[in-house]
């Protein structure tokens, strides 16, 4: 098990012009206020091989400053980004496929690319859903230990969210490898069953449930 502390914080840094103190006295608000306004987010957790995390929350909340700190406090080696991912358009979606075709199927199965028609089609020709299902399939052929997706699923319609979100869950207890998700969605969560679940408020606030309780929480 790993622990991981996480704090980042933000400080207001734009150009005092005259429409920034126009708003300024409508909402009867000093510049000094204002340069003093900060965000911080933290949070500290333990993670271990095949855990899935997920952290969610209103628009606006920051969800993605934390998972692009945690992303930051680990190996370049050891993870990998969906974002990544590029979208060729000299070849096919099976032929992006380094693995054995068996294996290859199996993987892009797990990311909900099993249509024969989209496995023959170039990726950047994909739908907008069916290139995260793509991109989700490369990241895990790479077999890095540690997997970010940032708005998980929130291109898919909500069936399929639930159903990549089972998979997933599979394929990391089976593997050992580490997902940290993010996305305001909760509709997949009994789906996705996260062993690390982080719910930031809009106010700032950061609250972190482990699904064994026995594990020390933040």
């Amino acid at each position: 098990m790993t622990t991981f502390t996480i704090k980042k914080t933000i400080h207001w840094e734009g150009k005092v012009t005259k429409r920034v103190r126009d708003i300024c006295k409508m909402f009867g608000l000093t510049i000094d206020r204002l340069r003093e306004q900060r965000n911080t987010h933290s949070c500290e957790l333990d993670i271990k091989p095949g855990d899935v995390i997920y952290i969610t929350g209103p628009s606006g909340s920051g969800k993605s400053i934390l998972l692009r700190e945690l992303e930051n406090a680990i190996d370049p080696n050891e993870r990998i980004n969906i974002s990544q991912i590029k979208l060729p358009l000299d070849k096919t979606v099976i032929d992006c496929m380094k693995e054995n075709l068996l294996v290859s199927l199996q993987l892009l199965s797990t990311a909900g690319l099993s249509d024969c028609f989209c496995i023959l089609n170039q990726p950047a020709n994909l739908s907008d859903g069916e290139k995260f299902r793509f991109r989700l399939a490369m990241t895990l052929a790479m077999n890095k230990k540690y997997v970010f997706v940032d708005e998980f699923t929130s291109e898919l319609d909500r069936i399929t969210a639930c159903s990549i979100s089972y998979k997933l869950r599979k394929f990391a207890k089976k593997n050992g490898t580490i997902f940290i998700l993010a996305s305001s969605h909760q509709d997949m969560l009994m789906d996705l069953a996260p062993d690390i679940l982080i719910t930031r408020e809009s106010a700032g606030r950061t609250y972190v449930t482990y699904k064994d309780i026995r594990r020390q929480s933040c």
